[in-house]
């Protein structure tokens, strides 16, 4: 006859084990800091429930039965394998701090932002592994098996994500100065018919971009102008019309932070600066999940710091 296995007779096979590896109710009492008579309840307690004697008891001995015997080895296995279980459950609760974080970020901004600043995330994080994934998509994270995403602009809500905002950067004009030096050097956005412009095309809508400008004679709305770029050349990667445009081919409309070493190494220069519009926001979205794996939140915790450094270089002066 099968008799069920409860959770009150894990400690009574608890009290069993140690009994029989102590040699006495007593030493095992105060081993697992419970009573001698505690110990001796519990044992007398499965023995009971499952109908068998494990233990001869007398005065001065113990001794195991023939079917104390035959269960002590799988008692100790089942002992064993809930060790494992609980060094599992400690890893898991430690955050599964080591692990691969995957984070999907656009190549620009991958290249530009993370690269750099990676080596000392990894040498800090020896236990995390990193995959990067290229794209400019916001997809639902769970299904591509991202654990984070970094993406600019408004974020249309997705179920079950949330996001954060990192900071804020301004979308410039650039090209180079041997390109400037040949066709002139753009006053308003109405000169920019006459210049080969590089333009970005995004993929999910089918668009060419616009380019935004405020006139800095008016303000608020009434001096907001939207430059629809007749370009010459199309990318559908803003990665490649940037560099395009550092190869000195025309003028592109791109984000600050991508362009920002470039302009501090002289290699390309910001056109109608004074023009500039608002800012564009970079965020940090993830899924929503009450439990986020430690690893996961360490990387988090390091891009939110780094974006610090992100958002002064970009506010910072450039001379």
């Amino acid at each position: 006859m099968s008799t069920s296995f409860t959770p009150a007779s894990l400690l009574q096979l608890v009290c069993f084990v140690r009994v029989v590896e102590a040699g006495s109710f007593a030493e095992a009492g105060r081993r697992l800091g419970m009573t001698t008579s505690g110990v001796s309840k519990a044992v007398s307690r499965l023995e009971a429930e499952h109908g068998v004697r494990l233990l001869h008891r007398s005065t001065h001995a113990l001794s195991l039965t023939n079917e104390g015997e035959q269960v002590l080895d799988d008692a100790r296995d089942v002992l064993r394998g809930c060790e494992r279980l609980g060094l599992a459950l400690s890893q898991a609760a430690d955050g599964g701090r080591a692990g691969r974080v995957r984070i999907s970020a656009p190549p620009g901004f991958t290249r530009a932002c993370l690269l750099p600043v990676l080596p000392r995330l990894l040498d800090a994080h020896p236990e995390i592994r990193i995959e990067i994934q290229a794209s400019y998509d916001l997809v639902d994270l769970a299904d591509e098996g991202v654990d984070l995403a970094l993406r600019t602009g408004p974020l249309a809500g997705l179920p079950g994500h949330v996001s954060q905002v990192l900071f804020s950067s301004p979308w410039c004009a650039y090209a180079t100065p041997g390109y400037l030096a040949r066709r002139g050097t753009p006053l308003s956005p109405d000169d920019l018919a006459r210049h080969d412009l590089i333009g970005f095309r995004n993929s999910a809508t089918g668009r060419i971009g616009a380019w935004r400008f405020q006139d800095p004679a008016a303000g608020g709305e009434s001096g907001a102008v939207r430059h629809d770029a007749d370009a010459r050349i199309v990318f559908d990667d803003g990665l490649a019309a940037y560099d395009m445009a550092c190869a000195g081919f025309g003028i592109v409309w791109a984000p600050e932070w991508l362009a920002l070493g470039d302009v501090r190494r002289g290699r390309v220069v910001e056109v109608l600066k004074e023009w500039r519009s608002g800012e564009m926001l970079m965020s940090i979205v993830r899924r929503d999940r009450r439990l986020t794996p430690q690893r996961i939140r360490v990387v988090i915790d390091f891009v939110c710091e780094a974006a610090k450094l992100w958002q002064a270089r970009s506010s910072a002066p450039l001379h």
